[in-house]
């Protein structure tokens, strides 16, 4: 009967492990969309994956500005593309 019963768990086990391998259960393969973020203190820049800014805009009201701590110096960053020009 115990040799029954781990036979019918290792056949479990092998059509999880088949299952993981043909799927991507967690979106481990998917690409990554990074935004680059720019420090406004220091001019450093730094790239943040898209899905981070998509939680930061939770609070925010509809198109508010997403503000960032600067690695370097701890700073505030702003995305790129909505920096000023020097």
């Amino acid at each position: 009967m115990e040799l029954a019963n781990q036979r019918k768990q290792d056949k479990s086990s092998i059509e999880i492990d088949k299952r993981l391998e043909e799927e991507d259960p967690f979106g481990l393969d998917e690409d990554m969309e990074i935004v680059l973020f720019k420090c406004l203190d220091c001019n450093g820049t730094d790239e943040v994956p898209e899905y981070i800014i998509g939680e930061f805009s939770v609070d925010k009201s509809k198109g508010g500005e997403v503000e960032l701590h600067c690695p370097h110096c701890n700073g505030t960053m702003i995305r790129a593309r909505n920096i000023p020009s020097d």
